[in-house]
């Protein structure tokens, strides 16, 4: 008979913005005059940048005509864009990747939940708390964890990243071969020093670990002296792979288009101890199971790189920082704590003693305003809720006025 993968058994009642999508779903059926503010999930509101739809129309076009149309195209992704990527986003930063140590995606969350397919089933994982729940619940699908209790799995090492630490994990007390980290981070909107990074890379350089990086958020980066990518630190390209995506970087949300980088150094072991190059095996996974990003939409990234698409793009995330402003300085004229929105388009708010889901609760009843419960993100987010600055400046501002009546 056909047997079912138990694991999934193990995963909570829902993913956690399903859980939040069914609560609006049903405010908004009981309350269908109200007007909701969704400062909750983290999808862009802008529309792509005008020099992106120019790349996205001429690669259409040249699909339109036989001498210019393209079929399969290679699934690591075109040569076009992978040496744009190169150049720009790491030759820049001093980090020498090559193209084709970058392969090109339909998104960094696939990418990040794919990814741990390469590792063995009984290796040890490390994940902050809070945390991005897709690097979690993989590896509870893959059955590398225990059973749910007391809010986390058994056999996780969990980092707790709490204000004493400045949501910045320590290193595991316990030795861990893979690790997650993300910055700037999801949700918490923290950012990490070069200094910090480096302590993760040599850990992982001691311990033959390797670090799966998540940088979905880089190009909200404002202060110069933080890293926009880990391969800024000596030696990362041997223990670490990076997961870029053009969604939170130019609105790419609906369309679909990221990248991994796998460094050629990176090497991973066998049960004896041997090296097998990670690079090939991801190469191997990617064209097995991924048959690449459309010419179209490859085109439209690649115009993110020309001098009027970084200049538009720009403008675009300065337009949502100034909505994170806008959100940090209104909750901390309401005397609530709170953390990131600087280099980060998410404000993570302590609740004062509110539980999360209630303080999602109060705040959908009271002020039709859609947050993120820090509980979905793991044990040390309860007390927790996280405000993305993604909608409108006049959207925000009525969010926040709604704020100042309801708390």
């Amino acid at each position: 008979m056909i047997r079912a993968n138990e694991n999934y058994s193990k995963l909570q009642a829902s993913y956690l913005f399903s859980d939040i999508a069914k609560r609006v779903n049903e405010y908004q059926k009981n309350h269908p005059d109200e007007k909701v503010i969704r400062l909750g999930i983290g999808d862009v509101t802008m529309a792509l940048a005008p020099a992106v739809i120019k790349g996205f129309h001429e690669g259409v076009d040249e699909m339109a005509n036989d001498a210019s149309f393209r079929g399969y195209g290679p699934e690591q992704g075109y040569a076009f864009l992978r040496e744009l990527i190169a150049d720009n986003d790491f030759k820049t930063r001093g980090a020498d990747i090559d193209p084709d140590e970058i392969f090109v995606s339909d998104g960094a969350k696939c990418d990040s939940a794919n990814f741990q397919e390469l590792f063995a089933k009984d290796v040890k994982v490390a994940i902050p708390d809070p945390v991005y729940p897709v690097y979690l619940d993989t590896n509870v699908m893959a059955g590398r964890t225990g059973r749910f209790e007391d809010g986390r799995y058994q056999g996780v090492v969990y980092m707790d990243c709490l204000k004493e630490n400045g949501f910045l994990p320590a290193l595991p007390k316990e030795d861990a071969d893979l690790i997650y980290l993300c910055f700037p981070n999801n949700p918490t909107g923290t950012t990490a020093t070069k200094e910090q990074l480096k302590t993760w890379v040599d850990y992982a350089r001691e311990k033959k670990a390797l670090i799966l990086f998540d940088a979905a958020y880089e190009s909200f980066i404002r202060d110069e002296t933080l890293p926009r990518t880990i391969y800024e630190i000596r030696g990362a390209k041997e223990v670490a792979v990076e997961f870029r995506s053009f969604s939170k970087t130019a609105g790419f949300t609906g369309t679909r288009c990221g990248f991994t980088v796998v460094p050629k150094e990176c090497m991973i072991y066998d049960a004896n101890g041997g090296k097998i190059s990670l690079h090939a095996m991801w190469n191997r996974r990617h064209t097995t199971k991924f048959n690449g990003v459309s010419y179209p939409v490859q085109k439209a990234a690649a115009a993110v790189y020309s001098t009027e698409g970084q200049a538009q793009i720009k403008e675009q995330i300065d337009y949502y920082l100034n909505n994170a402003a806008l959100i940090r300085n209104t909750v901390e004229s309401l005397g609530f704590e709170y953390y990131g929105g600087d280099n980060s388009p998410y404000i993570w708010i302590d609740g004062d003693g509110r539980d999360s889901w209630a303080f999602f609760d109060m705040l959908l009843n009271k002020a039709s305003l859609v947050c993120t419960p820090g509980a979905g993100f793991g044990k040390c987010g309860t007390d927790y809720i996280r405000i993305s600055a993604f909608n409108s400046l006049e959207n925000v501002t009525e969010a926040m006025d709604r704020l100042k009546t309801a708390v």
